[in-house]
């Protein structure tokens, strides 16, 4: 490197950085962690693709000589199944009723809990907020009973107003929106819980500003609330879109699929054909199609956040 010192050029060496050493420490606390990554979400992942390609059953557990690679068998027997389609097309309709009404009616019960400082609405959050702690057998057990087609409290509120009873969960249109309703309502609690902590994170000097500026408080929402609430209205959709694709629990509990495959989701498809049928190399194909699935959207949706915040 040259240094030109009173007119003259002279020649140095050239400044070697000192490496930097590496520690292990970092490495060491994130190790436990990273064990369990891998060992309860990489691995069953690996199993499953292998298992996928075989046809494993109840019998090959006992006896591995009994299983047999078969290729893509799995997979082709499963895309000529109408089951597996109607549970496919059930879970898109899920997630098209469930996933916006979700999302925005958990936003808007967020932000009216938000503007009031009463102890009313703060008892309130915590109410909103029991749903997402309560068991989904008891949450069954529940709207079982509001359900009932003879005495059930929603047909007594019906027929107080001459409406014929409703067959909630014996109608396959209407046991779809039925199921759907409390998933609805049993997800809310926890989004408006993340909405309420993000709200609260605004500073009030946006909102003072917009006050002296003139501005209503549906301008202060459009303008101020729902624009820095981006990340946070971000974070619950893929969540929720992620949540309604693995759609199970209020499914196997209200209706158990049916009636006639109405309301069998994907994952409870899987889980039929796993634990109930014993075809773990068919149920294994189908779990691995879900994770394509749920891996594509996830990319897709960060791929378009990507592109808005550029």
């Amino acid at each position: 490197m040259a240094v030109i010192v009173q007119g003259r050029t002279t020649q140095t060496s050239a400044v070697r950085l000192p490496r930097r050493r590496v520690r292990p420490a970092p490495y060491l606390l994130v190790s436990p962690a990273l064990i369990c990554l891998l060992a309860f979400g990489v691995l069953p992942i690996i199993v499953a693709a292998v298992v996928s390609f075989t046809n494993m059953d109840i019998s090959g557990l006992g006896d591995f000589s009994k299983v047999h690679f078969i290729g893509l068998g799995n997979y082709t027997a499963m895309f000529a199944d109408s089951a597996f389609w109607q549970a496919l097309r059930n879970t898109v309709f899920y997630i098209l009723i469930g996933v916006p009404t979700l999302v925005i009616g958990s936003l808007a019960v967020a932000i009216a809990l938000n503007q009031s400082r009463s102890r009313f609405f703060r008892a309130l959050r915590a109410f909103y907020f029991l749903p997402a702690i309560m068991g989904i057998v008891a949450i069954a057990l529940i709207w079982g009973y509001l359900y009932n087609t003879q005495f059930g409290l929603l047909n007594y509120l019906l027929s107080l107003v001459g409406i014929q009873p409703v067959e909630w969960l014996a109608d396959p249109t209407v046991a779809k929106f039925a199921v759907a309703l409390v998933a609805i309502w049993r997800g809310s609690g926890l989004n408006i819980i993340i909405f309420l902590a993000a709200l609260q994170s605004i500073p009030p000097d946006y909102y003072e500003a917009a006050s002296i500026d003139g501005a209503g408080e549906w301008r202060k929402v459009f303008s101020i609330t729902i624009p820095l609430l981006r990340f946070a209205v971000f974070f619950v959709t893929i969540t929720s879109l992620i949540s309604w694709m693995q759609f199970f629990d209020e499914v196997y509990v209200l209706t158990d699929g049916g009636p006639v495959h109405a309301t069998t989701s994907l994952s409870l498809y899987i889980y039929q054909q796993g634990f109930q049928d014993n075809e773990f190399g068919f149920a294994s194909a189908a779990s691995i199609v879900l994770f394509v699935l749920i891996a594509a959207v996830t990319a897709i949706q960060l791929r378009l956040k990507g592109f808005r915040n550029g």
